[in-house]
């Protein structure tokens, strides 16, 4: 997908952040950052790039520590997700003078109530990034670097609709498990999808059972051709594809298949479930845009 020109956030000024000491808390100051957007609007259920640009002055002193960044998308009082990671560079090898840059894709879920009464043609999501030390346990605070506020719009009224058609069952959810939400399918599964007649970024993300089957291939196909095969590595995957316009053909909706090369019936590999379904993999988020 191409990338669009920035949306740039600026935040410039010093920062407080906590560093870890058995006698008391040390300031380090002397930081700036910018973040920015590879989408020009952001809109809710939306996948996009967000660049961090962290800059260090003179005065900024050797932290010491492999500092986390928080990264924290409220919604009034509901913190809507987060994107805490930890920087390419760690803040322990972090110089005076110095620019680090880096990107990370972020899913801004659907949250936007169209239907509302109270809704005024878009919402404002409030953005708060900073560092902290996940080992101090002396109870203070995250310490802020940039707070600033973003405009989200609802999705344009053309984004294309996926409608989960033959060969799965029905969701599932549970907060424990590695996907939290997901739907096994049978040997395969087909979803509808609305042709945008665009490039567009397709995102799979799924699981497989390598308890009952080690070497399970998964297959994605679009119409009759396959987009790609692969053994996961994990039990979890996450896959992501520009796909051209014109493998999507000129009808004005196209045919999404997910496929394996085997399957289980739960009875037969886990003697304690009762399960009789054929199951072949999960799938847990499927993003076409």
């Amino acid at each position: 997908m191409s990338r669009k020109t920035s949306l740039t956030l600026m935040a410039v000024g010093l920062v407080v952040l906590t560093a870890l000491s058995c006698q008391k808390k040390a300031q380090v100051k002397g930081v700036e950052l910018a973040v920015g957007f590879s989408a020009k609007t952001l809109t809710d259920n939306l996948i996009t790039d967000i660049q961090y640009d962290w800059k260090t002055g003179g005065d900024f002193p050797k932290v010491g520590k492999d500092l986390t960044v928080f990264v924290h998308f409220w919604h009034g009082s509901n913190m809507l997700f987060q994107d805490d990671h930890m920087p390419p560079v760690p803040t322990s090898q972090w110089e005076p003078g110095q620019e680090y840059k880096y990107q990370r894709q972020i899913y801004i879920p659907s949250f936007i109530d169209e239907f509302d009464p109270t809704f005024k043609g878009e919402e404002t999501l409030r953005l708060s990034v900073g560092l902290y030390n996940p080992y101090d346990r002396s109870g203070g605070p995250q310490r802020q670097v940039l707070t600033t506020k973003l405009k989200v719009l609802p999705p344009p009224p053309d984004l294309p609709e996926i409608v989960y058609e033959k060969g799965w069952y029905d969701q599932e959810t549970d907060p424990n498990a590695p996907l939290k939400k997901w739907r096994w399918m049978s040997r395969e599964a087909s979803c509808i999808v609305d042709n945008p007649h665009r490039d567009s970024l397709l995102v799979i993300r799924g699981g497989v059972n390598k308890e009952a089957i080690p070497d399970q291939k998964v297959v994605f196909k679009i119409n009759d051709m396959v987009l790609d095969e692969f053994i996961p590595d994990e039990i979890t995957f996450e896959k992501s594809y520009t796909v051209k316009k014109e493998m999507l053909g000129e009808k004005d909706e196209f045919t999404l298949t997910v496929a394996v090369d085997k399957t289980f019936l739960p009875s037969k590999v886990f003697p304690q479930i009762k399960d009789e379904r054929e199951l072949g993999c999960q799938i847990s988020f499927i993003y076409f845009r």
